[in-house]
């Protein structure tokens, strides 16, 4: 009898997992996802962290400029992504569905 319940359940509507679990579609086909991090990254580089951005693009222009330098830009580099990290980790989680 349990075998005949089976068969039933495999070979009667097609999916057996489809039968079990629900079908989730996206509200409209044509939405474009935008990832909020991305968004928020570029608006905290804008308002919140853009002297250091600034201080950064000029040891950039500085360095790029010099043929034979052993300076780099990584102090400004950390200095800036942590501003950015800093920013959108306040607002991130309330963005995310």
């Amino acid at each position: 009898m349990f075998f005949v319940f089976l068969l039933a359940l495999i070979g009667g509507s097609g999916n057996f997992i489809g039968n079990f679990l629900p079908k989730v579609k996206a509200d409209e086909e044509d939405e474009e996802l935008v990832d909020p991090q991305t968004v928020l990254r570029e608006q905290c580089s804008a308002k919140h962290c853009e002297k250091l951005k600034e201080i950064l693009n000029t040891c950039n222009d500085r360095v790029n400029s010099r043929k034979q330098t052993e300076e780099t830009c990584l102090e400004e580099l950390v200095d800036y992504v942590q501003c950015v990290d800093h920013c959108v980790a306040k607002t991130l989680f309330s963005k995310l569905k």
